[in-house]
C-alpha cells in the first residue's frame, strides 16, 4: 500500500515575531532553487492574479530566493513542512525595505500546476497569493526521495 502525503501551509507576517537577530543569508543558496518550476508556479499565480486584476508578482532571484531555500532546506531535515523561524526571513526582507511579507509553503507536489491549485484551493493561501505583494522568492527543491519541498515568500516593496 502506498501513501501519498501532500501538504501545504501559509503564514503572514503579522503574527510573527522575530525569533533571532541575524539576518545575513547567503546569497548563492537562491541558485539551488529549481528555477524551470518557480518560473512555472510564477506564470500559473500571475495569470490568477490577472483575472481578478492583480498586478504581476516579480521574481526575486537572490535576496528572497536565498531565505526560501534556506528555508526548504530547513524543512527537508526536519521531514515536515512548518513556518519555524519566519518572523527571521519575514524581518530580513523587511529589512531590505519590504513593507509586508507572505509565505506559503508546500510539500509533495511534483508540479507547478499542482501546487499552485492546491494554494488555490486553501483560502490562506489564496490570501496570501492575492495579497498587496509585489515581489516573491522561491525555495523549490526536490529530496533525495525525489518529492519537492516548496517555500514561497511573498513582499511588498
Amino acid at each position: 500500500m502506498v501513501f501519498l502525503f501532500l501538504a501545504t501551509s501559509c503564514q503572514k507576517d503579522e503574527s510573527f515575531t522575530s525569533e533571532e537577530a541575524n539576518y545575513t543569508i547567503d546569497l548563492n543558496l537562491a541558485n539551488e532553487t529549481d528555477w524551470k518550476m518557480a518560473d512555472e508556479i510564477l506564470v500559473l499565480v500571475n495569470e490568477y492574479r490577472n483575472t481578478l486584476g492583480l498586478t504581476p508578482i516579480i521574481s526575486d532571484k537572490q535576496f528572497a530566493s536565498a531565505y526560501a531555500v534556506d528555508h526548504s532546506h530547513y524543512m527537508m531535515a526536519k521531514s515536515q513542512i512548518n513556518h519555524d523561524n519566519f518572523g527571521v526571513r519575514a524581518q530580513a526582507l523587511r529589512d531590505n525595505g519590504a513593507e509586508r511579507v507572505g509565505e506559503n509553503v508546500a510539500f509533495g507536489y511534483n508540479t507547478a500546476e499542482a501546487v499552485v491549485q492546491a494554494w488555490l484551493n486553501s483560502e490562506g493561501h489564496r490570501e496570501i497569493i492575492e495579497g498587496n505583494f509585489s515581489h516573491s522568492g522561491f525555495g523549490v527543491l526536490k529530496a533525495s526521495d525525489n518529492r519537492y519541498y516548496f517555500t514561497q515568500l511573498f513582499y511588498k516593496k
